[in-house]
């Protein structure tokens, strides 16, 4: 068994980019309001690392208030293709303004300027409001870079309950488990 699930993690999503038809980093993240009703949802991860999982959202969407909230998190990545997926469990902290900018840099423009067009999660009385609002950005920022708005950042999930789940003949599925402690890993296995 490997020590370290984010080298397996690594090899899980790569092929994942090469086996799905679309969003092979597409994962659930679930959060909970403070009264405790879950919520989930389907994110894109836009980076992982030792220090977790990142993603990027509007800092005004259901899923920031309740992550600034309740900073604890939940992610599941599913894919049927490969008959994987990954839970991940963990608290929550904000990307740095820095990160933000760095990754906001990296969207196309009609992504940037759908970013200020929207009020994501809020309700729209009609898609015509929305797609004048994204022409209004356009002519806004015709001729220079769209800055990142000051409601979009990103949060990064500090993993430290990892399970990686591979479906098998007549549901004897093999459930492998990541622990986090002071020193690494601790790795178990679970009964499918």
């Amino acid at each position: 068994m490997a020590d370290d699930p984010h080298a397996i993690i690594d090899e899980w999503l790569a092929e994942a980019r090469e086996s799905e038809p679309n969003d092979g980093n597409a994962m659930a993240l679930a959060t909970t309001t403070v009264e405790g009703q879950p919520s989930l949802r389907m994110v894109l991860l836009k980076g992982h690392d030792e220090r977790g999982f990142t993603w990027y959202t509007n800092l005004e969407s259901r899923k920031a208030d309740e992550l600034l909230a309740n900073p604890k998190a939940a992610l599941l990545f599913h894919w049927k293709s490969l008959r994987r997926q990954i839970r991940i469990e963990g608290p929550v902290r904000p990307v740095t303004n820095v990160e933000a900018d760095a990754y906001f840099a990296t969207r196309s423009r009609d992504s940037q300027l759908g970013a200020w067009a929207s009020d994501q999660s809020r309700p729209l009385g009609s898609r015509e409001i929305f797609l004048a609002r994204y022409e209004d950005m356009k002519a806004r920022f015709e001729g220079v870079d769209v800055p990142r708005p000051p409601h979009w950042s990103g949060f990064r999930l500090d993993p430290q309950h990892i399970e990686l789940w591979s479906d098998g003949e007549h549901r004897l599925h093999h459930r492998r488990t990541f622990t986090r402690t002071e020193t690494g890993w601790d790795e178990g296995l679970l009964y499918p």
